[in-house]
């Protein structure tokens, strides 16, 4: 018998040999069972088989189970879009800037489950007092505690610091578990509050936020050239 031979003949009953101490092997390796084959004289071709068949079956149930993920957010992402499109129609429905800034108002808070909303408008910009209505003649200086959001020009959702929900919600801010932020230029900020700590989590689709920050700058627009 050759070396060669010899030390395969070793390597095959050390791995035969390791197996048989660790039956469960193929438990912690399942991509190993997929390529074994087994004679049909030994019997055990059929166990294998059917370990080769559950981890089909298992691999199937996962990517259906992905599938049915996918199809889920796409819906909702079907339903946020229609929510925008609303929010843009009645944003364009409104005859006066008032009006338009109490549609947005509206939408944001039946369309899209917030329990709180601010609008922060610098500058010149005014509109009739309203609870979610916050004015900031001296523009950023004004709000401090944004001065780096505000420069990166991007939303940001999840949970926010103690001091910025004070600043943008007073008395109500230990309800608010969880926000969403979005920059409106030079002309101000939207916050949008809920006391669900999951409604608006780190991470989630920048896309629809961005476009409600652009419906609802387009209306700030229609305030200041109205102004």
């Amino acid at each position: 018998m050759s070396n060669a031979l010899l030390d395969e003949t070793i390597k095959a009953g050390d791995v035969a040999a390791y197996l048989r101490r660790h039956p469960g092997f193929l438990s912690d390796y399942p991509e190993l069972a997929m390529l074994l084959t087994l004679p049909r004289e030994h019997g055990a071709v059929a166990s294998l088989a059917a370990y080769q068949l559950q981890a089909l079956r298992d691999r199937n149930s996962e990517l259906e189970r992905k599938l049915a993920e996918f199809t889920a957010i796409a819906a909702e992402n079907e339903r946020l879009m229609q929510r925008v499109h609303d929010l843009n129609v009645a944003v364009l429905r409104a005859n006066t800037p008032e009006v338009a800034a109490r549609s947005v108002v509206a939408r944001l808070s039946e369309d899209f489950g917030t329990d709180h909303t601010r609008l922060v408008l610098f500058g010149k910009l005014t509109l009739p007092p309203a609870d979610w209505l916050m004015l900031k003649p001296e523009g950023r200086d004004g709000m401090p505690e944004f001065v780096d959001f505000q420069g990166h020009h991007e939303p940001i959702s999840g949970r926010l610091s103690a001091e910025r929900l004070h600043r943008l919600f007073g008395g109500v801010a230990p309800q608010i578990k969880s926000a969403a932020l979005m920059p409106l230029g030079e002309l101000g900020l939207l916050a949008l509050g809920s006391k669900d700590p999951d409604h608006f989590q780190p991470g989630m689709g920048t896309v629809f936020l961005k476009m409600i920050a652009a419906t609802v700058t387009a209306a700030l627009a229609r305030i200041q050239d109205g102004a």
